[in-house]
């Protein structure tokens, strides 16, 4: 395994405790699942405020290729994985080798938190905080890019459809807010050896 859907998230919306955080929590789950002997990152942008560098999630999850749980490769390497990867809600898997519930599903579990453009890499500071002040407000603040791991949009528009860059969250980045708009506070990971 390679790539896995957290099946929970941090509990504190998108407070992740910043992107050192995320990467904990990856590593954290893929231990649990028996897949601790790799290193795990979060893919996760962040926007270059407040003291914290522009990172590009592109830029910090290895070089692929990458595998579910079950063995399918959903990206031979990282261009594949921005361009026609195979990610969707039959191989989006947690690391428990479960599907994660999607648009169709009670809850909607399918936003997943990017902070990402399409070709993953980060907005500018100049934009508007698109990170939950990079990964660690949980209020009413902010808002966070997501991606939709199901690939289901209420429309076919490349954006309502994409994995990794869909829409904000609505209502800020408290747990309530990331739930209102599909979400859990579910983040992708990646090995990056």
């Amino acid at each position: 395994m390679g790539f896995f859907v957290t099946s929970v998230g941090a509990g504190k919306g998108a407070d992740l405790g910043g992107i050192v955080g995320a990467d904990k929590h990856c590593q954290s789950l893929a231990t649990a699942a028996g897949a601790g002997g790799r290193t795990w990152r979060a893919y996760l942008s962040t926007q270059g405020k407040d003291g914290v560098p522009t990172v590009n999630a592109r830029d910090r999850i290895g070089s692929g290729p990458w595998s579910n749980a079950k063995g399918v490769v959903v990206a031979r390497d990282v261009n594949h994985l921005h361009g026609a990867n195979d990610i969707n809600k039959q191989t989006a898997l947690n690391e428990k080798g479960l599907p994660v519930e999607g648009r169709s599903d009670t809850p909607n579990r399918h936003d997943i938190l990017t902070g990402s453009r399409a070709d993953g890499t980060a907005f500018s500071p100049n934009d508007t905080d698109m990170t939950c002040g990079n990964w660690t407000r949980s209020s009413t603040e902010g808002v966070a890019v997501v991606g939709h791991h199901d690939r289901a949009g209420p429309t076919t528009d490349p954006w309502a459809v994409s994995w990794n860059s869909s829409h904000q969250t609505r209502g800020g980045c408290s747990q309530q807010a990331l739930r209102g708009t599909g979400g859990d506070g579910l983040l992708y990971c990646f090995a990056v050896n």
